[in-house]
């Protein structure tokens, strides 16, 4: 599995509440999301190019990234579309 931390920003807001979270994600989940990202090995160069399956908190790491990046990508497209006031994820 490549080492996705780093490539992307992190992309927080703040939620009805006054509390930060990232996008598309509640405030449990990106306190687990923040948990899990620091628990994660970094992959060094011996583990490139070989398949290996993720753990289970690899897995959560991705679902929890992945719900993430999928609402930072719609909440984007609504900003170039003029919606961004609309948006369920910026409050």
């Amino acid at each position: 599995m490549s080492d996705l931390r780093g490539h992307s920003p992190r992309r927080y807001v703040v939620d009805v509440s006054g509390r930060r979270v990232l996008v598309g994600l509640t405030l449990e989940e990106t306190s687990e999301f923040e948990g899990l990202d620091t628990s994660l090995p970094v992959l060094g160069g011996e583990a490139q190019g070989t398949e290996l399956m993720p753990s289970a908190v690899e897995g959560r790491w991705l679902e929890l990234y992945d719900k993430h990046d999928k609402a930072w990508i719609k909440w984007k497209a609504d900003l170039m579309a003029g919606q961004g006031g609309n948006s369920p994820f910026f409050n």
